[in-house]
C-alpha cells in the first residue's frame, strides 16, 4: 500500500491542478460544504450548506447542532438532528423563524437527541438546488429541493409499519395543528435570536404529504399531549406516522410566510404548483445556472474553478428576501419594525460593516436589478423603523460599528442605479450621520464628540472609538458623494467633505499608525499597535490604519510619501503574527486565524484589512498587489470544508476572491472605480444586465506568470492602476500580457493612481 500511496497522491494533485473543462453547468462546480469545518474557536468559513435559490426568503440546511446553536451544521459532526428551514446570516447572529423536519423509523420518538441519526459525507450529496443524505439509524434517505419560499422533500423508507416524520416548531413559543383528512400540518415558530421584534412575529408554515397518516401525535417539550390535534406552547411539535414498503418514496411539500397561514398556502401553490420533486429540482438548477452564468471563467485549474463558483454561490444569498407576493400579485412584507403588513420590498440578513466593501459593489456591477430592490427595501426600513439598519436580522440588531449604510446607499446611486426613492434615502443618511440611534450599532455612537472634535475620544468610555472615527469619516465621504450626484447645494454637503478628512486626527506621526486619541487631544498611552479591540474593532492598529478608503494619497503623505508607504505595507507581511488579546480576555477566533496563516500581521480572515493589498497601486507598485493577491487566493481559499480563512460573512470574503480572480477590486465603493490587480484565469467574461459584455483575456496566465507586463483596454495601451465603472458598463475588452517577472515601470506614475479625495 505504501508503494501506491505516492503515485496515487500525484494523480490527485495532477487532477486538481489540471485545466478545467469548459464551464457549461456552473452550478455543478459548487461545493456548498465549503467553509463548514468551523467552530467558535476557529472559523474556516462558519458556513452551512444553504439549499436555496439566489436571495430566496427561505433556506434549508441539514442540522447537526442542537436547537438554538448557531453552528447549525458542522462538517465534523456525526449525527443529523433534522432538516431546518433557516434564515440565519451567520452563527454569531444565529437564526429567526426556524423549524425542523426529521424522518425516522422504529420506535416513535421526537426530541432532538432521540431522533438524531448517524450519517456520513460519503452518503451525502450537497448542491445549491438539491440535497440528499442517508440517515443510517432509520434506514431513510432524505432529499430536499427548494424554491424561494417553499420546498419539496422526498423520503425513501424501508418496509415498516413504523415510519414517521417529526415536525419541530422549536421553543420560545410555537404552534402546531394537524389535519389528517387533508394530510396537512400547519404551525408557526416565533423563535428569534436578535431583537427586539414586534410581538406578532411568526413564521407560519404549511406542510402537505402525498400519503395518508396512520397515526398523529402532538407533543410539547419532551412529552406527548394526548387527545388534541392542535397546541400552542413553549415548544410544540407533531409526529405523523405511515406504513411503507421497501423503497417507498413519501413526498412532502412545505412553504412558509411571515404574514399569515393563508399567505403560506399561497406561497406553496404559487411556487410548487403541480410540479414533481424532479421538476422543482430542475427549475432550481436552471435558476442557479442562469444566475451564475452571468460570470464565466476559462483556463483555470479544477480547484480554482471550483473555488470561484463556490465563492460566487455564497455571494448570491444575503440579504435575502423578506417580501412576499399576495393574492393580488402585489409585493408586500411583514415589517420587523412595527409588525404591520405593508406594501413594497424588504430584505434582511446582512451586516453592512462586512458587505459594503465588496459584496454590494459586485451586485452593482453584475446584478444591479436585485440591488435596486434592496435599495427600495432600505427606503421601507427607514420609513418603518426610523433608521437604516447596519445589521438586519431581520430588524435592527445591535452588532458591529460604523454607519456603513451610507456607503451602500451612496454607491448604488453613484454607480447608476435608479428607480427608487433616493430622496428618502438621502434624508435617512443625514439622519443616521447626525444622531445616535436607539442602540449603539445604529446611527452614530459618539456623534457629538465626532462632530465637535473630529474624532470619538479614547477616554470617554465609548468602545472601539478609533475604528468608529475612521469608518464615520469614510461614511461622510460617501454621503458627500451622493449629495454631489443628487445636485445638493454646497451649503448642505460641504460639512461631509470636511469630515471625510477626520482620519487625519488619529494619525500618530511617531509610530506612523492610527492611534486612539483622548478628549484633550493627547494620544492614548500606553499604545500597543498589536493590541486587538480596545480602540479598534476585531483588529489592531496595523489593520485599521489602512481604513482611509476615500483618501489613500492623503494617508500616504502622512506616512512620508510613496516609499515609506510601500515599506509600511510590506511590514504588514514581514512582521511576526504577535498579538495582545487582553481587551477580550481570550484569544478570539479572528486573532487565531491571523496567527496561523503565516502571513505576518495580514488578517484576511476579517474585513478591516481585506482591501490593503490593493493599496500598492496608489503608490506606483501595482506589481506587489499582483503578487499578494495571487498569494492570498492560493493560500487562503479552496472549495473544501476548511476552505476559508475566517468568517465568510454574508458574501464579503467570497466577494474578495471573485473580484480578485477577475483582476480588480472596489477599494472605495462610493467611487465609480476599481483598483487593478491581476486576473487568475486565462479568460473571464462578464455578461452585464444591460446586454454588454466585459471580456478579460490573459492567455499567458499561470501561477508563475502572475505579473502584468502590459494591459490594453479596447485595444489601446492602458497604464492606469484603475478601471472606470461607467466604461465597463459600456462593454470592454481587457487584454492582459502576463509575465513571470514584475514590470516595475507599468503604473508607476503618480498620474496612474486611483482616486483620492485630497488629489485635485
Amino acid at each position: 500500500m505504501k508503494l501506491l500511496a505516492l503515485p496515487f497522491l500525484f494523480t490527485i494533485l495532477t487532477a486538481s491542478a489540471a485545466t478545467a473543462a469548459p464551464i457549461t453547468d456552473p452550478v455543478e462546480w459548487i461545493n456548498p460544504l465549503m467553509g463548514t469545518a468551523s467552530k467558535p474557536e476557529l472559523s474556516n468559513g462558519n458556513t452551512y450548506p444553504a439549499i436555496a435559490l439566489p436571495w430566496g426568503m427561505n433556506f434549508w440546511t441539514p442540522q447537526t447542532g442542537k436547537m438554538g446553536n448557531g453552528w447549525a451544521y458542522t462538517y465534523d459532526a456525526d449525527k443529523i438532528r433534522g432538516f431546518k428551514q433557516t434564515h440565519q446570516p451567520s452563527p454569531w447572529m444565529n437564526d429567526y423563524g426556524q423549524f425542523a423536519i426529521m424522518p425516522l423509523t422504529g420506535k416513535m420518538r421526537f426530541t432532538q437527541d432521540d431522533r438524531a441519526s448517524w450519517f456520513s459525507h460519503k452518503a451525502e450529496v450537497a448542491k445549491p438546488y438539491y440535497y440528499s443524505v442517508y440517515l443510517a439509524d432509520s434506514d431513510v434517505t432524505t432529499e430536499i429541493t427548494p424554491t424561494e419560499r417553499a420546498a419539496q422533500f422526498r423520503f425513501t423508507y424501508p418496509k415498516t409499519d413504523e415510519a414517521y416524520v417529526v415536525v419541530d416548531a422549536y421553543d420560545k413559543g410555537s404552534y402546531i395543528k394537524v389535519l389528517p383528512e387533508q394530510r396537512k400540518i400547519v404551525g408557526y415558530s416565533t423563535r428569534y435570536a436578535r431583537g427586539p421584534l414586534p410581538k406578532n412575529f411568526k413564521n407560519w408554515f404549511v406542510i402537505y404529504f402525498d400519503k395518508p397518516f396512520t397515526s398523529t401525535h402532538i407533543w410539547s417539550g419532551d412529552k406527548l399531549v394526548d387527545g388534541v390535534t392542535e397546541l400552542a406552547s413553549n415548544h410544540s411539535g407533531v409526529v405523523v406516522g405511515f406504513k411503507t414498503e421497501k423503497g417507498e418514496k413519501v413526498g412532502m411539500r412545505v412553504a412558509s410566510s411571515f404574514i399569515s397561514e393563508e399567505q403560506a398556502e399561497l406561497n406553496l401553490k404559487r411556487e410548487l404548483a403541480d410540479d414533481s420533486f424532479d421538476a422543482t429540482a430542475q427549475k432550481g438548477k436552471d435558476v442557479w445556472n442562469k444566475t451564475l452564468s452571468r460570470v464565466s471563467v476559462e483556463g483555470g485549474s479544477v480547484d480554482q474553478t471550483r473555488t470561484f463558483y463556490s465563492s460566487l454561490y455564497r455571494m448570491l444569498f444575503f440579504p435575502n428576501k423578506l417580501y412576499e407576493i399576495d393574492a393580488n400579485n402585489q409585493i408586500v412584507h411583514w415589517s420587523p419594525y412595527n409588525g404591520q403588513i405593508l406594501p413594497g420590498y424588504m430584505f434582511a440578513g446582512t451586516g453592512f460593516w462586512d458587505t459594503f466593501r465588496a459584496l454590494y459593489p459586485f451586485l452593482n456591477l453584475m446584478y444591479p436589478s436585485i440591488n435596486r430592490e434592496m435599495q427600495a427595501g432600505l427606503v421601507n426600513d427607514y420609513k418603518e423603523g426610523g433608521w437604516l439598519p447596519e445589521w438586519s436580522s431581520p430588524g435592527l440588531a445591535n452588532v458591529m460599528i460604523g454607519n456603513n449604510s451610507a456607503s451602500v446607499v451612496a454607491e448604488a446611486y453613484v454607480k447608476g442605479l435608479r428607480g427608487y426613492d433616493v430622496e428618502t434615502l438621502w434624508q435617512a443618511l443625514k439622519h443616521g450621520a447626525d444622531n445616535e440611534g436607539p442602540m449603539d450599532a445604529v446611527g452614530r455612537k459618539g456623534v457629538k464628540y465626532y462632530n465637535d472634535l473630529g474624532y470619538v475620544p479614547y477616554d470617554v468610555k465609548i468602545n472601539e472609538n478609533a475604528a468608529r472615527t475612521l469608518e464615520y469619516a469614510y461614511d461622510d465621504f460617501a454621503i458627500w458623494q451622493l449629495g454631489k450626484a443628487l445636485g445638493k447645494p454646497e451649503s448642505e454637503i460641504a460639512i461631509y467633505k470636511q469630515r471625510a478628512m477626520n482620519y487625519k486626527k488619529l494619525f500618530d506621526p511617531e509610530t506612523g499608525l492610527m492611534r486612539g486619541r483622548n478628549q484633550d487631544g493627547s494620544f492614548q498611552s500606553p499604545f500597543n499597535p498589536f493590541k486587538w479591540g480596545d480602540a479598534f474593532t476585531e483588529g489592531n492598529s496595523w489593520h485599521y490604519t489602512w481604513s482611509v478608503f476615500q483618501d489613500v494619497q492623503g494617508l500616504m503623505q502622512l506616512m512620508g510619501g510613496r516609499d515609506k508607504f510601500v515599506a509600511k505595507l510590506d511590514q504588514v507581511f514581514t512582521l511576526p503574527p504577535v498579538f495582545d488579546e487582553s481587551y477580550y480576555g481570550e484569544v478570539i477566533h479572528e486573532i487565531r486565524e491571523m496567527q496561523i496563516a503565516n502571513m505576518g500581521q495580514y488578517a484576511h480572515g476579517n474585513q478591516p484589512i481585506q482591501h490593503m493589498i490593493y493599496l500598492y497601486g496608489y503608490a506606483g507598485a501595482p506589481w506587489k498587489t499582483q503578487y499578494w493577491a495571487r498569494e492570498t487566493m492560493n493560500r487562503l481559499y479552496k472549495a473544501t470544508p476548511d476552505g476559508y480563512c475566517g468568517d465568510e460573512d454574508n458574501g464579503q470574503t467570497s466577494a474578495w476572491y471573485v473580484f480578485s480572480a477577475l483582476g480588480f477590486y472596489p477599494v472605495t465603493p462610493a467611487v465609480p472605480q476599481y483598483v487593478l490587480g491581476a486576473p487568475l484565469f486565462k479568460k473571464a467574461t462578464l455578461h452585464l444586465e444591460n446586454g454588454k459584455t466585459v471580456i478579460i483575456n490573459a492567455p499567458a496566465n499561470s501561477d508563475r506568470q502572475r505579473y502584468v507586463r502590459a494591459l490594453k483596454v479596447n485595444g489601446k495601451p492602458y497604464a492606469h492602476n484603475w478601471l472606470d465603472h461607467a466604461a465597463l458598463m459600456r462593454g470592454a475588452t481587457l487584454d492582459f500580457e502576463m509575465s513571470a517577472t514584475p514590470n516595475t515601470a507599468r503604473g508607476a506614475s503618480a498620474a496612474d493612481a486611483p482616486y483620492s479625495l485630497s488629489v485635485p
